[in-house]
């Protein structure tokens, strides 16, 4: 498995399972059958980092649907580069810390944890365009 396969699968299994702490943060606080009810706009509010870690999740969702098929042209077209490998990692570590630090409320590091996840997606794009 290269680089460039690890770290994407790596940031899909991560993306796949940031749900879960908000979740679990539902039903802390709103219960069983509060947590799977439907919407309801009137139901009792999630802990303030919840909300942060649901929006962190959508924003990774987001983010992964450009990089994903960067990173699929990138595995069939440039097969022996490690350059999109590097680039993955950073994507990972990017949207990884994003989502950490989003929970954490720390405004500007959540800005420059996304933007590390962006330039990546960026830079993979250019890569994959044989800009450089």
């Amino acid at each position: 498995m290269t680089t460039l396969e690890f770290y994407t699968a790596l940031s899909a299994l991560w993306i796949a399972l940031a749900w879960v702490p908000y979740i679990l943060d539902r039903l802390a606080v709103r219960g069983l059958m509060g947590a799977l009810g439907n919407y309801d706009p009137q139901a009792i509010p999630q802990s303030d980092w919840a909300q942060r870690a649901m929006r962190a999740h959508t924003v990774a969702v987001e983010s992964f649907v450009a990089f994903a098929p960067l990173a699929v042209l990138a595995m069939i077209r440039l097969p022996e580069d490690g350059y999109p490998g590097l680039l993955a990692l950073t994507y990972f570590i990017g949207i990884a810390a994003h989502y950490i630090i989003y929970c954490l409320g720390i405004p500007v590091l959540r800005t420059l944890a996304f933007a590390l996840a962006a330039f990546s997606t960026l830079g993979l794009g250019l890569r994959v365009l044989g800009v450089y």
